[in-house]
């Protein structure tokens, strides 16, 4: 079977040489606009038409036009912009495919948010500080005001690939692990919430870890009235989407208290202004969204797509299938 592939991303030299040498046999046409930003849409390109699959960020409007185009892979966890009832609907009728990459970015995302929690909980990032600045041999207040992870309860928003991960990466310590998602289906070793129990929950978690996407029903998610209910001196950890909290609330919980410690790695909008308060308060933490990052983020892309292509030719299981 051959196929007209149009792809927008774009990689570096060796992960583009492995997706021409990986599609010989069918037709990569590359957009007259690459997609620059996972974070931003990609711009019409009237070549999508001729295209049965499409990589990259195609624009949500042009894939639905397209009549001929039988998948889509978005190369991001993230799809908000194809999240939504009229995409969805008119896929399945259409009988097309779409799928996302979140098994490329599980992992690093996982461990990222452990490296924070033990970070924060062995006092690293307090020594860290020391180093840099009065060098101040704080003995007494590092050491006994370590933190072991071990038994702690861990509350995650959202629970897909990411969420699995980080929770099989936390079961050696012997923590609970509770998640709110859409589906309450049971998972091994996680106790699986409905939304309307988070109230509740929030009063349990040493830590709240925001994996949430961006849609409708997630803006603005973690609040005032959701963060009053967490324990007091609870963790908030996000490498969900920024959009998601309210930074104003997050503040004032940090500010008075009620959180211990944030550690942020997406903001609304990116970059974050050098001027926002959240850059100085002492109890946040920020990094310049790097949850998902890994040396080999580029060939990692380009060897999903490439599962996904021999899959679908031969009519096979599709890794990260959303539709």
């Amino acid at each position: 079977m051959s196929l007209t592939i149009w792809c927008n991303a774009i990689f570096n030299p060796a992960a583009t040489q492995l997706l021409v040498e990986g599609t010989r046999g069918h037709r990569l046409v590359t957009a007259a606009t690459a997609s620059t930003n996972v974070l931003q849409a990609g711009k019409p390109d009237p070549a999508l038409a001729e295209a049965e699959v499409a990589f990259g960020q195609p624009v949500p409007a042009d894939c639905l036009r397209s009549a001929r185009l039988r998948w889509v892979e978005v190369h991001t966890a993230g799809y908000t912009r194809f999240d939504t009832p009229e995409f969805k609907e008119t896929f399945r009728a259409r009988g097309s495919i779409f799928t996302n990459a979140s098994a490329v970015f599980a992992d690093s995302c996982a461990q990222h948010a452990l490296a924070m929690m033990l970070a924060l909980g062995r006092n690293l990032l307090a020594s860290h500080r020391d180093q840099l600045t009065d060098h101040a041999w704080h003995y007494a207040d590092r050491r006994y005001g370590c933190r072991l992870l071990t038994g702690q309860t861990v509350l995650l928003l959202g629970f897909g690939a990411i969420g699995r991960r980080l929770a099989a990466l936390l079961a050696p310590f012997g923590v609970t692990i509770y998640a709110v998602r859409r589906q309450t289906r049971s998972e091994a070793g996680v106790r699986i919430i409905p939304e309307e129990k988070i109230s509740s929950v929030l009063g349990l978690a040493d830590h709240v870890v925001n994996i949430l996407p961006d849609n409708e029903s997630t803006r603005g998610y973690v609040n005032a009235r959701r963060l009053a209910c967490c324990k007091p001196g609870a963790r908030f950890y996000n490498i969900g989407r920024g959009t998601t909290v309210d930074d104003r609330a997050l503040l004032e919980a940090l500010q008075s208290g009620r959180l211990d410690a944030a550690y942020l790695d997406v903001f609304e909008p990116e970059p974050l202004d050098p001027a926002h308060p959240f850059w100085t308060t002492p109890n946040c933490y920020v990094t310049c969204h790097t949850a998902g990052g890994r040396h080999d983020q580029d060939e990692a892309l380009v060897k999903h797509f490439l599962h996904n292509l021999e899959a679908f030719t031969r009519g096979g299981e599709m890794v990260d299938r959303v539709v």
